[in-house]
């Protein structure tokens, strides 16, 4: 795979046409459906797009992570769940049951 390209598989940008993403201009978006629905040669192809420090800021800002999601970047980044804003979102509005 060549250094400057990323591939984005169309089931994981189902509702968008991949055609019409711009990689730079819709990064966060991209990222964050990477890290959540993506599989690990996305992972790694997306780490080596972006940069560890864009990828890392990008998830540090999501509003929304799931707990698998969170712990992942949590431990690849080496950053403490309670400095992501997804999960200082989660304190300020705790859902009724939490499994």
């Amino acid at each position: 795979m060549e250094q400057n390209t990323l591939h984005l598989r169309p089931s994981l940008f189902w509702d968008v046409d991949v055609q019409t993403i711009d990689l730079n201009q819709h990064k966060a978006s991209v990222i964050e459906r990477i890290m959540l629905r993506g599989h690990w040669d996305e992972f790694r192809a997306m780490m080596q797009y972006y940069g560890k420090e864009t990828v890392q800021q990008t998830v540090l800002n999501a509003r929304w992570l799931d707990k698998v999601t969170l712990a992942y970047c949590s431990a690849i980044f080496n950053i403490p769940v309670t400095e992501f804003r997804c999960y200082k979102l989660a304190q300020s509005n705790p859902e009724h049951w939490d499994y």
